[in-house]
């Protein structure tokens, strides 16, 4: 009986010691790169709010860091974002939604190879791109087909390519999380004489929801953080949403916090004044939202996640 051949296994250990210490390495340069970017906006937002009342950022309705009268509130830039991502999100999560829903239920295996690289395409055009789409097609479109007098820079065709960019993500994950559903759910609904669309909806999407919601996050966090489609086709006047008027907010130029940032980081202005200042403000303000969505998707996530053995 032959006996086992041992000399590589010195080696293979090495060799598996060496890609730990290398996998460990990627993950601490990961964290320590998210850390130094969160002491960098705390230590100048610090430096801001010595020079500027917290109260008055949070709370004022004017923002006009470089002209005179001088004002911080941030609010007109968060109004800005907030526009954008609820026309982002009407337009990216049903349409995504019911696009993974057609990949994990309906398409065949053959159509859903070609169809889910195709629509993750999507996901890898440049933002200039979808920016400079909006203003110069999807602007004169909506202007010359709607009954609106739409501004040059406006916020519907922003949000519309905003939307359209992070539908990759809404139907990736979502379909994702239907695909993990598994098949004795669907066998057992269709063995109660449901049909494909009432298991499709009644049980497969409920079944993913933790998946989905999650989903819905992570695409809204995406739409937050855009800049620059909103710095091209959304323009630059800060200004806070007339809640009496919904769909007039769409139609004309607003300031998201990422345009803002923008104008004042390529703006000609003193690196140690408070304007420039204000940059790392409104980026810290931009950090916490998107963390605190994050935080939610994964408490949602964790609460709901169904565990199928």
């Amino acid at each position: 009986m032959s006996q086992p051949d041992f000399s590589h296994d010195g080696i293979r250990t090495a060799r598996g010691t060496a890609f730990r210490y290398l996998f460990m390495l990627c993950a601490l340069l990961s964290i320590l790169t998210t850390v130094a970017i969160i002491l960098t906006l705390l230590i100048d937002a610090v430096d801001f709010f010595a020079q500027v009342s917290l109260v008055d950022f949070l709370t004022g309705t004017r923002w006009s860091p470089t002209n005179e009268p001088i004002a911080f509130g941030v609010l007109p830039l968060i109004s800005g974002t907030l526009v954008i991502t609820i026309g982002s999100a009407l337009v990216a999560l049903p349409i995504g939604l019911l696009t993974a829903i057609y990949l994990s239920e309906y398409a065949s295996d053959r159509r859903r190879a070609y169809l889910k690289p195709a629509l993750e395409v999507l996901a890898g055009v440049p933002t200039v791109v979808y920016g400079y789409f909006a203003l110069v097609y999807v602007t004169p479109a909506i202007d010359a087909i709607l009954p609106v007098d739409l501004s040059t820079f406006n916020a519907l065709s922003a949000s519309i390519m905003v939307g359209i960019m992070i539908i990759p993500m809404v139907s990736s994950i979502s379909e994702d999380a239907m695909s993990a559903v598994p098949d004795s759910l669907r066998q057992a609904s269709y063995g109660l004489g449901a049909t494909k669309f009432t298991v499709s909806t009644s049980v497969v999407v409920p079944a993913a929801l933790s998946g989905i919601f999650s989903s819905f996050i992570l695409a809204l966090s995406r739409a937050i953080g855009e800049t620059m489609i909103v710095a091209i086709a959304a323009g630059q006047t800060p200004r806070m949403i007339d809640l009496t008027d919904p769909a007039g907010m769409f139609l004309d130029s607003i300031q998201p916090m990422t345009s803002a940032m923008v104008q004042i980081g390529t703006g000609d202005i003193v690196g140690q004044g408070p304007a420039y200042k204000s940059l790392f403000a409104v980026g810290l303000t931009l950090f916490v939202i998107t963390f605190v969505m994050n935080l939610i998707s994964e408490l949602v996530a964790s609460r709901y996640r169904e565990v199928y053995r």
